[in-house]
């Protein structure tokens, strides 16, 4: 795979914006953050993942370049594990909006919200 021709942060924004083929996409800091491909939320294997919550005011602090690969996104909630591929962020790219929804429904169906201040009581 290669690199994607644009990597820009606007820090306003919260938004990375990459360029794969020629097409530009903007994959906010919250999903990027959400869709970490670190083991924190990813776990080690088929089943263990951590649904991550209370993102929603998350900001990326830092980007470093990782050889002609990848790249590190540094957070403000200090999460500063795993590295994004380019395999990686195209798929994000491509697929952020049957993702978002994925992440939105398992959020409700689990009772957690995007806001750190907000509890959601479920009945049962």
């Amino acid at each position: 795979m290669n690199a994607p021709q644009k990597i820009k942060l606007h820090r306003e924004s919260q938004q990375l914006e990459l360029a794969f083929d020629g097409v530009s996409y903007r994959l906010p800091s919250e999903f990027l953050r959400v869709y970490s491909p670190s083991a924190e939320v990813r776990g080690h294997g088929e089943g263990q993942e951590v649904l991550q919550h209370g993102k929603v005011n998350v900001a990326i602090t830092h980007i470093e370049a990782c050889g002609n690969y990848a790249i590190r996104i540094i957070f403000n909630d200090s999460h500063d594990s795993g590295l994004y591929s380019w395999n990686y962020l195209k798929e994000l790219c491509q697929n952020q909006y049957r993702l978002w929804r994925e992440y939105l429904d398992k959020l409700d169906q689990a009772g957690l919200s995007r806001d750190p201040n907000t509890q959601t009581v479920k009945f049962v």
